[in-house]
């Protein structure tokens, strides 16, 4: 059962990473010192984990359930946990959905199908999120990609699903289309009772954010939550001149961890966190493969030109008990 049942998704949720250990197995340890870390950050108001951040689409369905059962262990009763369902079909979104509800999250990040990138019907996006919804009655995100790579709800399809789907109670917004933000969060955040947009446009954020939006959700929050909770209060604030200045810190960061190709985005902020000492180790799942040698170096350059380390620090890992 849920740990926080009243919990409405919004404010700053980092996604966190999943730490691996030279065979390839989960780094327990190290990802419960990770939690431990993200969580500490005064104002983030909840944690997301089994998503992109944590490479999920290299985790089986068992693994998926330990990392929930770790992460509820280790953070769960001071926060709530929002799971991701990864899937290709309703039946194993409906499976996972159920999983995570009897875990004790407390919402749920819905992906939409890869198979939505050959095309897609409103009549597949509304049966796999009725699917779901018949499994947990759990507060649920739609991850709303961009519209061109077919995997993206256009703004009538997604309404569908919220008048059919009550328990949908925020979007991730990842459009990657200014204007369409806008209608998203003037529409949505609109509705009686309001679904919020979440953004996780990481690479424009603070443009993002004064558009509107109730959060941001966000893998760089594994990173540099302090900056995004510092940005959103900002911003809440009105004080533009402080944004500004928390987002040129965030400036060189972004463009680090969101450069091409965007695959490895979180495998840069795995290295991130070694640079940091926060990771022992920065290994990854295939088929993500080691960033080279010259893109670590330009990691720590961005690192360095955020205020997050210091010119000539070596990386010591501390397990950060």
């Amino acid at each position: 059962m849920p740990r926080h049942p009243d919990y409405v998704p919004h404010g700053v949720i980092p996604a966190v990473l999943l730490p691996f250990d030279d065979n390839l197995s989960i780094d327990e340890a190290s990802y419960r010192a990770h939690l431990r870390d993200v969580s500490s950050v005064e104002g983030v108001a909840a944690i997301t984990t089994n998503a992109h951040a944590s490479e999920v689409a290299s985790c089986s369905f068992e693994e998926q359930r330990r990392v929930l059962r770790i992460t509820l262990d280790e953070i769960g009763a001071r926060m709530p946990i929002v799971n991701g369902v990864y899937a290709e079909n309703g039946l194993e979104a409906a499976r996972i959905a159920k999983m995570a509800h009897e875990g004790g999250a407390s919402a749920l990040l819905v992906f939409p199908s890869g198979v939505y990138t050959f095309g897609q019907r409103p009549e597949m996006a509304l049966d796999h999120f009725k699917r779901i919804a018949d499994a947990t009655d759990l507060p649920l995100i739609v991850f709303q990609y961009g519209l061109a790579g077919g995997q993206g709800y256009p703004l009538a399809t997604l309404s569908k699903i919220l008048d059919a789907v009550p328990t949908v109670r925020a979007i991730k917004d990842w459009c990657s289309n200014p204007q369409l933000h806008e209608r998203h969060i003037r529409v949505l955040q609109s509705r009686t009772p309001p679904v919020n947009v979440l953004t996780t446009h990481s690479t424009w954020l603070m443009a993002s954010l004064v558009l509107g939006c109730n959060g941001l959700l966000s893998g760089s929050g594994s990173v540099i939550a302090d900056l995004h909770v510092q940005l959103w209060r900002a911003v809440q604030e009105n004080d533009l001149a402080a944004a500004r200045r928390v987002n040129d810190r965030i400036w060189p960061t972004a463009e680090a961890f969101y450069s091409e190709p965007s695959v490895d985005m979180h495998n840069r902020m795995k290295e991130a966190l070694v640079l940091l000492g926060k990771l022992p180790r920065a290994v990854v799942r295939p088929p993500l493969v080691k960033l080279p040698q010259a893109e670590i170096e330009r990691i720590r350059t961005a690192l360095i030109a955020a205020g997050l380390l210091k010119p000539g620090a070596a990386p010591r890992f501390a397990a950060l008990r």
